[in-house]
């Protein structure tokens, strides 16, 4: 087997992690009647079409994080991409909403062991500060990317007729990608050194993954279902595992133990507001995507193709800045973040004011990449903020956090914004969608509020921050 120590082109290759799992994330949404249609589902089978992909990405990220440091980066995301790969391939030959639903769950849970992989590659790949910062950016851009790629995608492929039906595409796509990303990562991908000597804390991560079930779920079919006693009670009792959790990894930790999350991360202080900046920022964007969606659709009347392409330029404005934004923030740091936060918040002041029936497409489509513009700035640089204190040796574990946040926070966006947004819709699209966008405000004004909070300045790592955060050499 022939390797390369070109680490950017490493990196290329573990990006179609995130790329694929974001897009399989937002490509069902605008696709969401035709699916229903091709597998002759009821509406409850055809909401656990995204529930189901979302409830198993987001409930083993910070096992899958902790897998790649446990058995080696390269395997996991290897075998998490065949995964994924495989299930892909399933959810396109589902002829029942059952099987569809049982691929989309692998699918997510394939989803959760690739991708942590990705940010903990970084971690390891580019030690020093510059280079660290482009290859964060580069993956901030894949991110938003990958929103609107799937956006774009899920209108044409769900409007088209080939041979096939156009939804089954949706998840064919993923097929010819999966399969040369495991070539390359076989042939080019270095693996990375694997802790083999600690023994792995398959009881934390089974009562880690319960508590998430209990919280993620809810989050997921609370509003669909209108808040059953299910649902309350899985939310309260998600409270008490967490608690139960966080006390049985302290005690681990005290006996030298090996716990999935090694709680002293919380310790650094730039972690735990970047994470709060990840929570409110993720929830806005997801919530976003899926609000603008359905407004222009049933709002404005746009086709769901139309609609797909009103998210090209955002798309690339999105990119653009992601680029700028990541050069500027080695001079200006977190104000370049403040700035793009600030241009997002008069975006969507803007948005209530104009975007309304018989509205001039040109001011829509403008207003709606200035919203990319901002999200450029800021999305990409997340990961910066929240990682750039974390020791390497616990990037894995670290990653895993970052990206269960994210996906948490999206579920949070998707009922509470979502919640709102719909609760608001009998009284027309227009009043929910100001609503909505009201409640996206206020997310806006509270990562401005942590970006605020953030120290000023950069440490290079975080054992020399504090002596207590200085972690054993492996």
């Amino acid at each position: 087997m022939t390797q390369t120590k070109n680490k950017w082109l490493e990196l290329i290759i573990v990006l179609s992690a995130p790329l694929l799992s974001v897009i399989d994330v937002f490509i069902v949404n605008v696709a969401i009647p035709a699916i229903q249609k091709g597998v002759h589902a009821n509406d409850a089978e055809i909401q656990l079409v995204i529930a189901a992909y979302l409830l198993g990405y987001a409930s083993f990220l910070i096992t899958g994080g902790r897998a790649g440091d446990q058995y080696g980066r390269k395997k996991v995301f290897f075998w998490g991409m065949f995964a994924f790969t495989v299930a892909s391939a399933l959810c396109g030959l589902s002829t029942n909403p059952l099987q569809l639903n049982i691929t989309r769950f692998i699918q997510g849970f394939s989803a959760s062991f690739m991708v942590p992989q990705t940010i903990a590659f970084i971690q390891v790949l580019f030690p020093e500060a510059r280079e660290r910062a482009k290859a964060i950016s580069l993956f901030g851009i894949t991110l938003g990317s990958a929103a609107t790629i799937g956006q774009v995608l899920g209108g044409y492929l769900s409007a088209s007729h080939f041979v096939i039906e156009g939804w089954r595409l949706i998840f064919f796509i993923n097929v010819p990608i999966g399969v040369v990303t495991l070539w390359a990562t076989h042939r080019y991908v270095n693996e990375t050194r694997p802790n083999l000597h600690n023994k792995f804390d398959y009881w934390g991560t089974g009562v880690l993954t319960v508590a998430l079930v209990c919280l993620i779920l809810p989050l997921i079919e609370g509003r669909e279902k209108g808040w059953p006693l299910w649902t309350l009670i899985l939310l309260v009792l998600s409270f008490g595992i967490f608690r139960y959790f966080i006390s049985d990894q302290k005690q681990k930790l005290a006996r030298n133990k090996n716990p999935i999350v090694d709680v002293r991360l919380f310790k650094i202080k730039d972690f735990n507001i970047g994470l709060l900046a990840v929570l409110f920022h993720f929830m806005l964007h997801t919530a976003y995507l899926l609000l603008s969606a359905v407004y222009l659709q049933n709002g404005l009347g746009l086709s769901a193709l139309d609609c797909g392409l009103y998210f090209i330029l955002p798309g690339i404005l999105f990119v653009v800045s992601s680029v700028w934004a990541s050069k500027l923030m080695l001079r200006f740091g977190k104000r370049v973040l403040q700035a793009g936060a600030a241009c997002m918040f008069i975006t969507f002041i803007l948005q209530i004011q104009y975007l309304v029936p018989g509205a001039n497409k040109g001011v829509i489509i403008a207003l709606m990449g200035a919203w990319g513009l901002g999200n450029g700035m800021v999305l990409p640089s997340l990961l910066t903020v929240a990682l750039k204190s974390v020791p390497v040796e616990h990037a894995g574990g670290a990653a895993g956090v970052y990206s269960t946040f994210q996906q948490t926070a999206s579920a949070l966006g998707v009922s509470i914004i979502g919640g709102i947004f719909f609760y608001f819709s009998h009284q027309g699209w227009q009043v929910a969608y100001k609503a909505g966008i009201i409640a996206i405000l206020v997310c806006v004004a509270l990562v401005s509020l942590m970006l605020y909070l953030l120290p000023a300045g950069s440490k290079k790592t975080a054992s020399r921050e504090s002596p207590e955060l200085q972690l054993a050499a492996e």
